[in-house]
């Protein structure tokens, strides 16, 4: 226990002979390592500069190209395929005759007719000659007159049927494929072809309720379809006056030239619309802001500390949004370290 004791005693006097020396080596470590510490203490951020920039306001959709005009042509009347005059695929022009449906029977009930309207109108003709002289009452010739009438209706009755025997193009347009030939019986329900008018070519789409108002006629859309590299312009002509209460969505058609016939109805197509554009906007990249109780903010760089900004945003897209109000052009907003700032805190930007 002596022992003990006397160790005990021996290791208290050497660490109180040591105690001054170890002193001040402490003490001139903390004061050499004290501008060390300040220095680190200063956050290293990257930040943003604000300028004006021109912005637009864009709204990206789908849509359907659509034929200018599309029919399938079918007969008015029923018959056997005298003659066909179409070719598969081909340009036509407006009148153009493409099928002629047997007429023989209705071409001479025409000619009965003509000839029974010729031998009234002789007779019409004596009759009003002799009315004039009083050889014939009015009575008598009235009924003449009724007679002649009578014959001319018949006989444009019988040149309409005839015509209903003709198949002609009612537009200039490009005709499809053809499903009947030579000889065969066809009816009204018949399917002979199509006939399509493709420049220029239309487009239908829809817009969601909040931008009805600002998709006018005039209104530019640039769209893209499958197969064609090049970005393609059209118009708006007309849109719904209705939002479609299923969707809530604003029904909207468009056209574009199509002179070489690339564009194909049916097609599906990616479109852009330009609503405006905004010259001098402030934009700032979309990651600077920061959600707080009654809004948003963003932390200002003035004189080297952090200042908050509370900001009203407008438009965005894929990387910056439109500041409203709460910053100007020339500051500095931080992109990095908006979790460990705080108010009046002293930062270095390093990367602007």
């Amino acid at each position: 226990m002596k022992r003990v004791l006397s160790i005990a005693g021996i290791i208290l006097v050497v660490a109180l002979l040591a105690w001054p020396k170890v002193k001040g080596y402490f003490s001139n470590e903390n004061k050499s390592s004290a501008p060390a510490a300040r220095s680190a203490s200063v956050l290293q951020v990257e930040a943003f500069i604000v300028k004006g920039d021109t912005v637009e306001n864009n709204i990206f959709t789908t849509g359907t190209l659509l034929a200018n005009e599309d029919v399938e042509l079918s007969s008015e009347s029923s018959g056997i395929v005298r003659d066909i005059y179409l070719t598969e695929g081909a340009e036509v022009k407006k009148g153009d005759l493409l099928i002629k449906i047997n007429d023989s029977d209705l071409q001479a009930q025409l000619n009965r007719a003509k000839f029974r309207l010729n031998l009234a109108e002789d007779r019409e003709g004596r009759q009003k000659q002799l009315l004039e002289k009083g050889g014939i009452s009015q009575e008598e010739y009235d009924a003449t007159l009724n007679e002649v009438n009578v014959l001319r209706a018949e006989v444009a009755l019988i040149e309409a049927q005839i015509d209903k025997t003709e198949i002609r193009a009612p537009f200039s347009g490009r005709l499809g494929l053809k499903y009947v030939s030579d000889g065969s019986y066809i009816s009204p329900n018949s399917r002979i072809t199509t006939l399509q008018d493709i420049d220029p070519i239309k487009i239908d789409f829809s817009v969601p309720e909040r931008y009805a108002a600002q998709v006018e006629v005039g209104t530019k859309v640039s769209f893209h379809v499958q197969g064609i590299e090049e970005t393609m312009i059209a118009e708006v002509y007309a849109k719904e006056p209705s939002i479609n209460t299923e969707t809530r969505t604003l029904q909207v058609r468009a056209r574009s030239e199509n002179t070489d016939g690339k564009l194909l109805p049916g097609a599906f197509a990616d479109l852009e619309l330009t609503l405006s554009t905004i010259d001098d906007a402030l934009m700032v990249p979309t990651i600077s802001l920061v959600p707080e109780l009654e809004g948003q903010k963003v932390f200002v760089v003035k004189n080297g500390k952090v200042e908050p900004h509370s900001v009203q945003t407008g438009l965005r897209n894929d990387t910056r949004i439109q500041i409203l109000d709460g910053v100007q052009p020339g500051d500095t907003v931080l992109t990095t370290g908006l979790l460990q700032v705080r108010p009046g805190m002293p930062v270095k930007v390093v990367n602007l």
